[in-house]
């Protein structure tokens, strides 16, 4: 299991000890000592944008830094001060945020007191809305996770109080926002009209009509899961049709057996679950819309560099 940031503050110091040193290095020689699996080494963030042992390790320098425990003599580089070197002297069992709120100037970033202008402003701390152990990008990801699944929930309650033609309508927007059935009119004269026992739909894979995509659409509240006799009865359609292409959409979820069933058909069948299909929607702004944009800026360094 990796270590959260904190934790990792004691053996980063001590790395940076023995001279300058590289994230990735330290990653290496951290992971080792800790007899971390491949797995475990290549985790990333939900954002998958960072290895989650590298940005902990990122943040206890960064942290320590602002302490004046390390500093970085050149690019991509760091090591101990004198100032971090007489800690480590100490033989501490832990190097923390509350050992570090110990220094002044860590205290002054770390609570951002004081502002421009001589006033004081209100005292803030990452750890007053969110868990000390847990990264700035953690707590970010943490949080836009939350909001997902929110909304999520959000999207399939509207899903289920509307209509039976709403949501033919809503997997029409859905498939032709990404890409599918040509255009509206086209995947609306198509869906909902084929009348051919278990299939609700025909949708154009390609704007010029190709190849052609099944559909089968249930509207079922949660706890109420579609079963393999569903999903049979959908691909004995197909096979009547002599179709090689279905996509099932249901509001609910599928059973174990159903989604175990698809997956040795000579027929390529997706089962889209409720989960799924409000992902989709969210991926792909069908029913939601934007309405706060945060953008977040790293250091450049390029521009600082003088080489």
């Amino acid at each position: 299991m990796i270590p959260d940031y904190q934790t990792l503050m004691l053996p980063v110091l001590r790395l940076a000890s023995e001279g300058e040193m590289r994230v990735a290095y330290v990653a290496e020689r951290i992971a080792d000592d800790l007899g971390l699996t491949p797995e475990e080494r290549e985790e990333l963030l939900p954002s998958g944008r960072q290895r989650l042992l590298h940005n902990r390790i990122h943040w206890a320098k960064f942290y320590m830094s602002k302490a004046g425990l390390i500093a970085s003599p050149a690019r991509g580089r760091f090591l101990a001060t004198d100032k971090g070197k007489a800690l480590l002297a100490t033989a501490p069992e832990r190097i923390d945020v509350a050992l570090l709120m110990r220094e002044p100037e860590f205290r002054d970033f770390y609570r951002n007191e004081g502002s421009a202008g001589g006033e004081e402003s209100t005292t803030v701390g990452p750890d007053r809305a969110t868990p000390a152990t847990t990264t700035p990008e953690e707590q970010i990801d943490a949080a836009h996770a939350s909001l997902a699944a929110a909304l999520r929930d959000e999207l399939l309650e509207r899903i289920l109080t509307n209509s039976p033609a709403f949501f033919e309508q809503l997997i029409v927007d859905l498939l032709v926002a990404m890409g599918y059935g040509g255009s509206h009119k086209d995947a609306a004269a198509q869906l909902g009209r084929s009348g051919d026992g278990g299939v609700d739909g025909i949708v154009n894979e390609d704007r010029l009509g190709l190849d052609r995509i099944y559909v089968q659409a249930k509207r079922y509240a949660p706890g109420n899961p579609v079963s393999r006799p569903d999903v049979n009865g959908f691909v004995g359609s197909l096979v009547g049709l002599g179709a090689t292409k279905g996509v099932f959409v249901t509001t609910s979820t599928f059973s174990q057996p159903a989604r175990d069933y698809v997956r040795h058909l000579a027929q390529r069948v997706i089962l889209i679950d409720g989960r799924e299909l409000a992902d989709l929607m969210i991926e792909h702004d069908v029913g939601v819309r934007g309405y706060r944009m945060v953008e977040f800026k790293r250091l450049d360094e390029d521009f600082f560099s003088e080489e």
